[in-house]
């Protein structure tokens, strides 16, 4: 039989459910906490003593949420259930990074990387990806749906160095532009005094750019997260030239690099926000010192940094490894251009920690046994 409630969301969408599913608590802004407790008519001092339990406590049960009255939990409990998911599977590398998979109806990878004091989760946003990007074994996965925010915010509450990371980076798998909604809706939790309280200088997203309007008069979603969000940006950029760029990344036809640049020029990066640029070395691809001359072009009178990455070889692919004196050699001419530059290092290569390629393994072996 099914229940129909009405969303206490701003939005004020329509949610069916079927009986005995509820609704998430996990991700629900204080305004909405406040809003529910209304219409249960609950103590309007609830709401706060729900998002400490949500987001400082951590709480997996509206059980636990014990200085709650017990009418009120169970009360909570037959429309609501706290909605957060445990990794189910998790592998350590010789380096100290460590990958965790969540089964969000498909699995879903979430990397801690510690480097000395500092802790870094790398998050995913989606189930898959639809961007294609031939050097990705996300995309090679396809798109398989959205994560909401609950599956978002359970990668950084659910893992066992959850009271130690310092940063992340929404760099695992998806392209959070394209679930944008619930995506700012988890760096809301994060960052807000109600929620996490984390400082938005610690987050970073990372997108191919998402440059285009759905409707006239509308914003692209790189707009409305530059807009909407104090959080860094980082673009996948891996190579000036929209040609060669669209034939490794699909995404450049639609959203062309040329046109995030123009949005990202218009904003001020010269504060406590910053903008960089992801550039994945490949042998004989992208790795010239034509390329690097185009890419100091290209971002000519922008402040940003460029982070290089070595591939990370992921199989079955014609991508190789750009040799590390070429990789010197072209961070070079980026610097002597006064382009900030930085080569990133491989980690967790023993874990398959590049994007994907763990969850890809796990879901083949969950649908053959």
């Amino acid at each position: 039989m099914f229940k129909i409630f009405q969303n206490a969301r701003s939005f004020g969408k329509i949610y069916l459910s079927l009986e005995g599913m509820k609704e998430k608590l996990l991700g629900k802004s204080l305004n909405e906490l406040k809003e529910l407790c209304k219409e249960l008519s609950l103590p309007s001092y609830s709401a706060k003593q729900i998002a400490d339990w949500l987001y400082r406590k951590r709480v997996s049960s509206i059980e636990q949420m014990t200085n709650l009255s017990l009418k009120s939990r169970e009360l909570l409990s037959e429309r609501f259930e706290v909605g957060g998911v445990m990794p189910s599977y998790t592998a350590v590398s010789r380096d100290g990074t460590k990958k965790y998979l969540f089964d969000c109806g498909s699995y879903v990878e979430a990397v801690m990387i510690p480097d000395e004091e500092r802790y870094t989760l790398c998050v995913s946003s989606q189930r898959g990806c639809k961007m294609g990007c031939k050097f990705c074994m996300t995309g090679r996965q396809g798109f398989k749906g959205n994560l909401d925010a609950a599956q978002i915010l359970s990668q950084f509450f659910f893992i066992e160095e959850a009271q130690l990371l310092t940063n992340a980076v929404f760099m695992g798998m998806g392209e959070p532009l394209d679930n944008l909604d619930e995506v700012l809706r988890a760096i809301e939790c994060l960052t807000a005094e109600w929620g996490v309280g984390w400082s938005p200088k610690r987050i970073t997203l990372s997108s191919i750019g998402l440059n285009n309007s759905s409707a006239q008069g509308e914003v692209s979603p790189l707009e409305r997260y530059l807009d909407g969000c104090k959080a860094h940006l980082a673009i996948s950029l891996h190579n000036p030239f929209a040609k060669e760029r669209a034939e490794i990344m699909p995404s450049e036809r639609p959203f062309p690099l040329q046109k995030s640049l123009e949005i990202i020029k218009r904003y001020d990066f010269t504060g406590q926000r910053r903008v960089s640029f992801e550039y994945i070395m490949f042998k004989g691809i992208n790795d010239s010192l034509r390329h690097a001359k185009a890419l100091v072009g290209l971002l000519k009178g922008l402040e940003c940094r460029v982070n290089l990455i070595r591939f990370h070889d992921i199989g079955q692919t014609e991508f190789q490894a750009s040799d590390m004196k070429v990789i010197e050699e072209f961070k070079d001419t980026l610097l002597k251009a006064g382009i900030t530059a930085t080569l990133r290092a491989s980690r967790g290569q023993d874990i398959e920690a590049a994007c994907g390629m763990l969850s890809g393994i796990k879901e083949r072996n969950k649908t053959e046994n």
